[in-house]
């Protein structure tokens, strides 16, 4: 904050005159000291522009300018004046915490830290220069060099509610979840808010303490019912299989953000998981439409389909137009081809397979290291009875995935029909012993649930 007195050079000679100009560029200055303070910053541009001209080596007149630009997001216009600032007076320290902020702004991080490091080295017990360091390497996802700089702001003030919820995140990103966990409760106490219960059910999802962060969660969805507190609701009670209430909470939270595809898959994967398939199909399908190249829904979509092929045409149209959009990924190819296969089959047994097999051989080629589309065109040509140019393709999808089952289920029954009983009874005896590790589907189904929740909850850790 600038002073509310105007510094002039102490060299000018103190004639009745020039006391007289001091006295009306101190009012002035006054006067843009007021304005901005009442947040009236094009006024007090005006005024400051013209003080500017006139002393244009005072230090006061500069910061404050600064400022009022930067409060009216003038970033270049309020770097302008921070940088002279700091020119004229190196020694601030407060000086230095403006201009870094103002770096930050124009996205110059690294010369923001510079800033921040210089503010915190003249001024080491000063609030201001350490939280913003802090929180700079924090949103830099450099969380251990942000920590002690963030400790620090807390013991300085220790009431600061945007510091202490920086410092908990940072608790929580280094899995200090203790330290984490009595930080918030003490931010509770003196304000109540959702961010805050979101923030510690976080920390107990990562402790284990499923039944307190469910808690957490549902208490910060009641206090602000955001897609994003009522996602993180819906999704602690997904991942733990709490499937009647998961469904009720994203159905809330589709009717209050109908157009939140994370939402809509959130709520086909619930219903998938309590073998729901045709409201399942739907859900994911309204998700698809929603973010048409968001490429999280369509594997969801796939394996609710393969349970309930009743909605054939309208699946078989998002996974053509996903190819459309992204026509260099080998897994749109793959998933299209897997859609037309199912729906077709379910039309017509006799149906003409040789668009399946040409996307398939697509996927491969756009993506060699997809062991699904191998093992999905080597049962093409299984069901087709060309058991020596199925082959190759399983064994290439079993040296990509050896732990995908059905691909020694499939090359066992391959060898059987060309006879070779020895490779069969290997192939069988691997497959055995992958289901009685619980390689299932149901396994896989729930992996990919906690890689999309989680995906999610670390997108949003990285901003503190």
């Amino acid at each position: 904050m600038a002073s509310s007195m105007l510094v002039l050079l102490a060299c000018v000679p103190m004639t009745a005159r020039a006391f007289f100009q001091q006295e009306d560029l101190d009012r002035e200055f006054k006067s843009a000291v007021d304005m901005y303070e009442k947040g009236k910053f094009p006024e007090a541009a005006q005024r400051l522009e013209k003080l500017a001209h006139q002393v244009p080596q005072s230090f006061e007149v500069q910061e404050l300018l600064g400022l009022v630009y930067a409060a009216q997001s003038l970033n270049d216009r309020a770097y302008e004046h921070l940088e002279k600032a700091v020119r004229l007076n190196p020694s601030s320290a407060s000086a230095h915490t403006n201009l870094g902020n103002s770096l930050v702004l124009l996205g110059k991080t690294d010369l923001a830290e510079a800033q921040f490091k210089m503010a915190v080295a003249l001024a080491p017990e000063e609030y201001d220069g350490n939280h913003n360091l802090g929180e700079l390497y924090a949103r830099s996802n450099k969380v251990r060099d942000a920590l002690p700089f963030l400790e620090r702001a807390q013991r300085i003030d220790p009431a600061s509610y945007d510091n202490g919820y920086d410092l908990a995140l940072a608790y929580l990103l280094t899995d200090r979840l203790s330290d984490a966990r009595q930080l918030l409760e003490g931010l509770i106490a003196r304000k109540d808010a959702a961010e805050l219960h979101n923030l510690l059910g976080e920390v107990e999802e990562k402790d284990g303490e499923f039944v307190k962060a469910a808690t957490e969660f549902e208490k910060a969805a009641h206090m602000d019912s955001s897609e994003s507190n009522l996602f993180d609701w819906g999704s602690e009670l997904l991942l733990h299989r709490t499937l009647e209430p998961a469904i009720a909470v994203y159905q809330q939270g589709v009717a209050l953000h109908p157009d939140s595809s994370r939402m809509e898959i959130g709520l086909g994967m619930a219903y998938y998981s309590l073998g729901r398939y045709d409201e399942a199909v739907k859900a994911l399908l309204r998700a698809a439409d929603l973010s048409p190249s968001d490429p999280r829904v369509y594997p969801f979509l796939s394996r609710a389909f393969d349970s309930s092929p009743t909605q054939a045409n309208e699946v078989i149209e998002r996974f053509r137009r996903f190819t459309e959009l992204q026509p260099r990924n080998g897994k749109a190819c793959y998933y299209y081809a897997l859609s037309l296969w199912k729906g077709k089959r379910a039309q017509d047994p006799d149906v003409d397979l040789t668009q399946v097999e040409a996307l398939l051989k697509q996927s491969i080629a756009l993506d060699p290291a997809l062991a699904e589309a191998q093992l999905q065109l080597a049962n093409l040509y299984a069901d087709q009875r060309n058991y020596s140019q199925a082959v190759p393709y399983y064994l290439k999808a079993r040296e990509l995935n050896p732990d995908l089952a059905d691909v020694h289920y499939r090359l066992s029954q391959t060898y059987v029909h060309l006879g070779e009983k020895d490779k069969a009874q290997a192939e069988i005896k691997v497959y055995q012993q992958l289901r009685a590790e619980h390689l299932s589907d149901l396994e896989k189904q729930r992996g990919e649930i906690r890689q999309f929740v989680y995906s999610e909850k670390e997108g949003a850790e990285a901003k503190p």
